[in-house]
């Protein structure tokens, strides 16, 4: 489990990105790097981490799924993701 700290601090993070969006668009548009350089660096999306939806755990993270590795093997060894079946030959 990731601590909830780096959990918070990419929900944080993600609530930046959404609310500086259209600022970030205009700016872009207009090629104002000086007006790009003076928003919030954490505005930025390349700054986001894709996380487990579950644990937190940043690295082996399924982007079709949004788990990571071991959720998604556990998961789906339980049956509770649809469509995905233990293979065997």
């Amino acid at each position: 489990m990731a601590k909830e700290s780096m959990k918070a601090r990419e929900v944080k993070r993600a609530k930046m990105v959404a609310k500086y969006a259209e600022k970030r668009a205009r700016l872009l548009a207009e090629c104002d790097y000086v007006g790009l350089q003076k928003l919030p660096r954490n505005a930025s999306p390349v700054r986001m981490h894709n996380r487990c939806s579950l644990t937190g755990r940043p690295k082996g993270y399924m982007r079709q799924f949004g788990l990571s590795r071991i959720q998604f093997r556990e998961m789906a060894s339980a049956g509770l993701i649809p469509g995905i079946r233990k293979a065997s030959w």
